[in-house]
């Protein structure tokens, strides 16, 4: 398993945009899938964004066209590229790696969306 340190969350306007990143301890170039959660206070932990080792990309209804998960096997890093922020996106993100049952968290990075 790799270690995982997000970076890039901040506070950000309505509208506004900021890019998550998430650098692994060694190598992700075999790991399947990568991706980003988040959770805001009070609610449950919502997947946000997958990516596969093959490039293969899914996210969450709600964030369809305003975000864009990308890999650079090279770096050993996942991103998130947001924008068009909304104050509903507000929430910690989590980055993570592997699947359910061999899979690495980072310690979050908070995203807070407010004018």
């Amino acid at each position: 398993q790799v270690q995982l340190v997000e970076s890039g969350g901040g506070l950000v306007q309505p509208g506004g945009s900021l890019r998550l990143s998430c650098l692994a301890s060694g190598s992700i170039s075999s790991i399947y899938t990568m991706g980003w959660y988040r959770q805001a206070p009070g609610k449950q932990r919502e997947l946000v964004a997958t990516i596969t080792s093959g490039g293969g990309t899914n996210y969450a209804d709600s964030v369809k066209g305003r975000f864009t998960i990308s890999r650079d096997n090279a770096e050993n890093a996942v991103y998130l590229q947001m924008n068009s922020l909304k104050p509903e996106d507000t929430a910690v993100y989590y980055c993570y790696a592997g699947v359910p049952v061999f899979r690495s968290w980072g310690q979050g990075t908070q995203v807070t969306v407010s004018s």
